[in-house]
């Protein structure tokens, strides 16, 4: 055997597993982010360092922006189409995706789609020097394809191996990974590019090559369901069959629960949660694409500071998720709080927490460290809301999660087209007044997200995860409708 694992829980490993997926998906993405600042040719720019211009090169800073300058003459408007091209693959494969992964099961769907995304990220400086922005657009689509899979197989992992007490802690475990990815992707990127001589390129080599590596352990260790696995115990075994069952009745059977698509989107829980994924979605889209642009056209910072300062934020972001995702469990296993009471509350204190942080960034000019720190704590609070959206769907149907995963992400992930795009067309001269909108726009939403999930959102399982439940009901539905015919012909 190769893994004698009699103390190890394998629920865990899948966890970090999962973890490591995630981050290899978001490193593939985000590393594109800061490159793009290292391949785009600088342009003039203006040095005043009034609260509606860009900020002038301090002294501290003004050693540190002697970066090369790239060889591509992309507008901000190109460079927009070509931040926000991963998420209209991404954007159009998810309910494909959640239909492969409830066909298939989570292992497979996701190990070939990064296995994918990692062989076209190697392939980004042969394409980008072959057909420059045109390429770029097209081979970040079908990365984005090849992602799509992510989030609805997280979610059938979720579903299958973490008992109701340990979701927040293993989805999140597996779902922090996206913040982790992105952690890595800022922070190396520029260290890369600066220590390397090949420049930008050795920045997908790098990445795509661990996609690679990342995709023979995932084969060997980890499986879709509890009772696939060779290496766990007969303990553990029972013990996520026991806990599992009561809302995933069909899983030991082999069945395929038919999908309840009326009660669903007819759903109020459903939509708050949809809303929640949006706001979440802008705010982070926006902060993962564009924040490396901030810090190196409106900050002035060198590539190599650009990167790291830009991972800094979504460190803190990583350690909230973790911290909420324990705290969460604890309220609940506990008894303090019911679970809609705590996916409300930290849905809110996320929502508005990071509204608040964004808000003050935009007005702080070009006070760089007071910047920083805003962005940090305005991020490290959407921790709170990411901890909710990524399991809040297992929450309300374990038996489609992945589905409605699929489904949410689907308009969710429009905002990882739409928040490039905006900003790319409402920043042309990268000045703090043209941000400040930007940020006023993400303010809004975010409140809104936060406002709506705590007047309809839910943390129960919903009556339309059942079977029998939804059965009944069209069945009371049918005899209905046929005793109003039948009354209607008595009437004629």
């Amino acid at each position: 055997m190769l893994l004698d694992c009699g103390r190890i829980s394998q629920r865990w490993i899948l966890a970090v597993m999962g973890c490591l997926a995630s981050a290899n998906a978001l490193m593939m993405r985000t590393c594109l982010s800061v490159a793009i600042t290292a391949m785009v040719a600088k342009t003039g720019t203006s040095n005043g360092t009034s609260l509606d211009d860009t900020c002038s090169a301090s002294e501290s800073t003004s050693s540190l922006t002697s970066s090369p300058s790239g060889t591509y003459e992309w507008s901000e408007y190109t460079q927009g189409i070509i931040l926000s091209s991963y998420a209209w693959g991404y954007t159009v494969a998810q309910i494909p995706g959640a239909m492969m992964v409830a066909k298939f099961g989570g292992k497979w769907p996701l190990g070939v789609g990064l296995l994918m995304a990692g062989v076209l990220t190697l392939l980004t400086s042969t394409v980008v020097e072959a057909y420059e922005a045109k390429g770029l657009i097209v081979l970040q689509v079908l990365i984005g394809i090849s992602g799509g899979v992510l989030s609805p197989s997280s979610c059938f992992l979720t579903a299958h191996w973490a008992s109701p007490n340990e979701r927040s802690k293993i989805g999140n475990t597996i779902n922090s990974g996206v913040i982790l990815g992105i952690v890595i992707a800022n922070a190396l990127t520029g260290v890369l590019i600066e220590n390397f001589s090949i420049g930008w390129p050795i920045v997908f080599y790098f990445f795509g090559s661990f996609s690679v590596i990342w995709f023979l352990v995932w084969t060997v260790l980890c499986y879709s369901r509890p009772e696939d696995h060779p290496f766990i115990t007969d303990e553990e075994k029972k013990h996520l069959a026991e806990a599992t069952m009561q809302h995933n009745p069909g899983k030991n059977q082999g069945e395929t629960p038919a999908i309840p698509w009326r009660q669903i989107l007819s759903s109020p829980p459903f939509w708050a949660l949809t809303m929640a994924n949006v706001c979440h979605d802008w705010g982070g889209y926006m902060m993962l694409t564009n924040l490396p642009k901030y810090m190196s056209s409106v900050l002035k910072y060198s590539i190599q500071s650009n990167g790291l300062l830009s991972a800094l934020p979504f460190v803190l972001t990583w350690l909230v998720i973790y911290a909420s995702s324990w705290m969460s469990d604890w309220l609940i296993k506990e008894g303090k709080l019911s679970r809609t009471k705590v996916r409300k509350i930290f849905v809110t204190v996320g929502g508005s927490g990071m509204a608040c942080f964004l808000i003050g960034a935009s007005y702080a000019g070009c006070d760089r460290t007071l910047v920083v720190t805003l962005f940090c704590l305005g991020l490290g609070m959407m921790g709170n809301l990411f901890s909710v959206v990524v399991v809040n769907n297992v929450d309300l149907s374990p038996n489609h999660a992945g589905t409605l995963m699929g489904t949410i992400n689907t308009v969710a992930a429009l905002m990882g087209i739409a928040a490039p795009y905006a900003v790319g067309v409402l920043t042309p001269n990268q000045t703090l007044s043209e941000w400040r909108i930007v940020f006023w726009i993400t303010v809004i939403l975010l409140f809104a997200g936060a406002l709506i999930f705590v007047i309809w959102g839910d943390g129960e399982v919903q009556s339309w995860n059942h079977l029998d439940s939804v059965d009944r009901k069209r069945m009371k539905d049918e005899t209905k409708e046929r005793a109003n015919v039948r009354r209607l012909s008595l009437n004629l």
